[in-house]
């Protein structure tokens, strides 16, 4: 467990006692995640190469007697929602973030799992509206919760992060697919997950040693419900319906290359994600073999292709990255930056050796302001484990 494990931890543990009368019998967590490379290729049924993170959700939690859900969120001014398992799940309109515990809690009671009533207590440190998939966190940690408390044995990481796919996708609104879900259940400390988003086959990738992962936080605020991912998302599948495959996985550069009847934006979608896909197979061969030489080269082509081609860059998005190229140039070279999550603001991430790192955040605190004036936050992350209980 680490000190900030520990501190939600006791945080969620207090505010159980005091809302509940009685202690959790069980703790559990679910971290987010940083997406190295493979941007918007989920969805695609492509490849992607996140690591699960530092920053996380925490939930305290005890079963009831009955089959009623209370769930608290101490973060969203301990703001409390209820619903009853014998009645149908419906949104919550005045609690946004409720959508996601309930759609979670729908989704396992659809599979058929036995659940019953319970209490709940969230806290947790992923920056919100910054890309880090505070949202997966948020669903995995629910969906861990109710399976240590109803000892549901059968069911397994990757189904857990099934089911907080299509709650996102059906009950929250949001077509995502399922990277954020599967690298917060299945990470591994010190590793990145390269995912085949067709097959669910994962392979951990070892980070170099020497390598640090810094998340830059552009102070632009996002959210991908209201933004243009559900956009993107009817693009690459108009696109896929256009080539006559069940999606952009199965086409190749050469398709993009020769084709010129396709609508040209849409041919520029369809152009990001076959070479996304090929950046993000070789990135993994990079970072296995410590070569950040080169994995800064295909993060550099991606962030070109998401700001040419996908159009999902900002420009503080872009000044940051720039920033961030220019002291790795100078310090020598190895390592990259670019945007991650979905884009329309966030945060950039950038691998370099961990002894860039002052000049980097130096350079950041003397370069960049975002829109309204403020400081970027900078975050230093650390490849962790995926979802499971808090012991000790």
């Amino acid at each position: 467990m680490t000190p900030a494990q520990a501190h939600l931890k006791l945080d969620a543990t207090k505010t159980f006692c005091a809302r509940f009368h009685q202690l959790p019998s069980t703790i559990v967590q679910a971290p987010g995640r940083v997406n190295l490379i493979g941007e918007h290729t989920d969805y695609n049924d492509g490849f992607v190469l996140p690591c699960a993170i530092n920053y996380g959700t925490v939930i305290a939690c005890r079963a009831r007697e009955d089959s009623q859900i209370r769930v608290v969120a101490i973060d969203i001014n301990n703001e409390e929602d209820s619903f009853n398992l014998d009645a149908p799940i419906t949104r919550n309109s005045a609690l946004p973030w409720a959508n996601y515990v309930r759609g979670m809690v729908n989704e396992i009671a659809l599979l058929g799992h036995a659940l019953g009533g319970a209490e709940m207590v969230i806290t947790g440190d992923v920056p919100q509206g910054a890309g880090l998939s505070s949202s997966a966190s948020l669903e995995i940690a629910v969906g861990q919760a109710l399976k240590s408390l109803f000892q549901l044995h059968d069911f397994t990481t990757t189904e857990i992060a099934q089911a907080a796919q299509r709650a996102e996708n059906h009950f929250v609104g949001c077509n995502c697919g399922i990277m954020d879900q599967l690298v917060s259940a299945n990470g591994q400390a010190g590793h990145a997950l390269l995912i085949d988003c067709r097959s669910l086959v994962t392979r951990q990738v070892a980070m170099p040693p020497e390598a640090s992962v810094l998340v830059v936080h552009s102070r632009v605020a996002r959210g991908l419900v209201d933004s243009q991912y559900n956009t993107r998302h009817e693009q690459c599948e108009a696109a896929a319906r256009y080539f006559g495959v069940a999606a952009l996985r199965d086409i190749t550069s050469n398709d993009v290359m020769r084709e010129t009847r396709l609508d040209a934006l849409i041919l520029k979608r369809s152009r990001h994600v076959v070479s996304e896909n090929q950046r993000t197979i070789d990135a993994a061969s990079a970072l296995a073999a410590g070569d950040l030489s080169y994995m800064g080269s295909l993060m550099a082509s991606s962030h070109i292709s998401m700001r040419d081609d996908f159009e999902i860059t900002v420009p503080p998005i872009d000044r940051l990255v720039e920033i961030l190229q220019h002291v790795i140039a100078k310090q020598g070279g190895e390592g990259g930056a670019r945007m991650t999550g979905g884009g329309f603001g966030g945060c950039v991430v950038a691998i370099m050796p961990s002894h860039y790192r002052n000049a980097a955040c130096d350079a950041i605190a003397q370069h960049y302001r975002a829109p309204n004036g403020q400081a970027a936050i900078v975050y230093d992350c650390v490849a962790s484990t995926g979802a499971g209980e808090l012991l000790g």
